[in-house]
């Protein structure tokens, strides 16, 4: 190992261009927060439930969305979201509106099949005990199948969030301003490549091991409170 190269790194440029990284590390978690709370809670939850309906007419076209954003790169799905998205409905997007849409599809594929597999972890007799009671679909559903379900689909629900924090960097092929494309920008204007993005890798890190350690300590309070 070259020792002399090492030392010749000059991490003090960071100090001037990191209020500009932590903005766009901003936009990486703002991104995050969205896509997991309208694509994989919302969304994924409608999917999920969709996905387990008797009727073929809403079965089969839930089926088929999640298999296709499932099916399909992030990369190829936000350059289509912003490119060809607007032709179609003839609505005009924001970079950072292309880039979510596709984010928020992609992850409510991915999350549909985990609350699914969480509904179907639940007791069938709960089901059968809501439904000779004459409780309202709504009801059974709100009250007794997803408070339980909640509690089996954390875990994998979690590492998702992770997941999506990492897959926001594809995003920043739209131009977006996010870490990445932050770092890409600072590091032509001052030639320390290594610096900026060695600094982007530690914000990055840093958000992560926030997320995994909140994740733990929630998986903890739900098994206490299981007890």
């Amino acid at each position: 190992m070259d020792w002399t190269v090492i030392t010749s790194f000059d991490f003090a440029v960071i100090w001037r261009y990191l209020p500009a990284l932590f903005k766009g590390l901003w936009t990486n978690i703002v991104l995050t927060g969205l896509g997991f709370v309208a694509g994989g809670i919302i969304l994924g939850t409608l999917l999920a439930i969709a996905n387990l309906s008797r009727f073929a007419l809403i079965r089969w076209p839930s089926f088929i969305f999640v298999e296709f954003w499932r099916a399909t790169p992030l990369l190829v799905q936000a350059i289509w979201m912003h490119f060809a998205f607007p032709v179609l409905s003839g609505l005009q997007t924001t970079p950072f509106q292309s880039a979510l849409l596709a984010l928020v599809f992609n992850v409510s594929a991915y999350c549909s099949e985990i609350i699914r597999a969480g509904i179907l972890g639940v007791p069938k007799g709960q089901f059968e005990a809501a439904r000779s009671l004459g409780l309202p679909a709504t009801v059974m559903w709100l009250k007794i199948v997803l408070p339980q379900a909640v509690k089996i689909v954390i875990p994998p629900l979690i590492g998702t969030i992770i997941s999506i924090f990492k897959a926001t960097a594809i995003l920043s092929v739209l131009a977006i301003n996010d870490v990445m494309r932050a770092a890409q920008r600072i590091s032509s204007y001052t030639i320390k490549p290594i610096e900026i993005y060695t600094t982007a890798a530690v914000l990055a890190f840093t958000v992560g091991l926030i997320i995994t350690v909140a994740g733990a300590k929630l998986e903890d309070r739900f098994r206490r409170s299981e007890a």
